[in-house]
């Protein structure tokens, strides 16, 4: 059985301090086109085998407050 290889192309961080709000995760789990974000009970859960799906729309940048979901693009180091 082949190794799953998920997080290669881009990496998808939420800070601790706005993971537990329930209005955030509903609205990342929303805008989201690739399903990288999911509700989980009111807690933002990034889904690992969605994120190299990121087409770096930056729409969870901007529904979510400043600075507080990161998105780096492992290829080359930067981040949106």
């Amino acid at each position: 059985m082949a190794e799953r290889l998920d997080k290669v192309f881009v990496e998808v961080e939420v800070e601790d301090s706005v993971a537990g709000d329930a209005a955030i995760a509903a609205k990342l789990e929303e805008v989201c086109p690739v399903d990288i974000f999911k509700n989980a009970g009111g807690h933002v859960e990034v889904v690992d085998e969605n994120v190299d799906e990121c087409v770096l729309c930056r729409l969870c940048l901007e529904a979510a407050p400043a600075g507080s979901v990161h998105v780096r693009k492992l290829y080359d180091g930067t981040e949106l």
